[in-house]
């Protein structure tokens, strides 16, 4: 099970980072896109975006701080899916149904992000559950010579 965890966490983070990727390459296309939506400061807004895809998809991929993640992915999420992809204000059949499929995959994509806060952690297979244990067994090493040298003063 953990394997497939972490498969899916690869797919899922990987997915976005190409968006975060798109959004600092595309920068102007993507303003001007959001934009023509009445977005204040676009170019801003795009590579903000960008950072939260960024640190949304690092976070799941790697296990490292995953409510973080989450955050970043649901703050970035939601006013994108409101709106980017507000369908129901669109007139033309096409365009609304493109919004719609989007609008309704960002808020899988929302579930899905939640979903993952109900997983402990640290993650298994994660960098996060790495890190402590090479911290708890430093730990444990200190731990075990202030033992030795409580010995060695009772002994002499």
């Amino acid at each position: 099970m953990q394997t497939a965890f972490l498969i899916g966490r690869v797919v899922l983070g990987l997915y976005y980072l190409f968006n975060a990727l798109n959004h600092f390459t595309q920068v102007p296309m993507m303003s001007q896109y959001a934009a023509s939506k009445g977005v204040p400061l676009p170019e801003v807004a795009v590579l903000v975006t960008g950072l939260l895809l960024l640190v949304g998809g690092l976070s799941i991929l790697t296990g490292y701080k995953p409510t973080i993640g989450v955050a970043a992915l649901v703050l970035f999420l939601l006013p994108v899916s409101f709106i980017m992809h507000n369908f129901w204000a669109e007139t033309e059949q096409m365009t609304q149904m493109m919004h719609m499929v989007n609008f309704l995959k960002n808020l899988g994509l929302v579930g899905s992000a939640l979903m993952f806060l109900a997983i402990p952690q640290p993650w298994p297979l994660s960098v996060e559950s790495k890190l402590q244990r090479r911290v708890g067994s430093r730990g444990r090493m200190q731990g075990e010579e202030i033992l030795q040298a409580a010995q060695a003063a009772r002994q002499s």
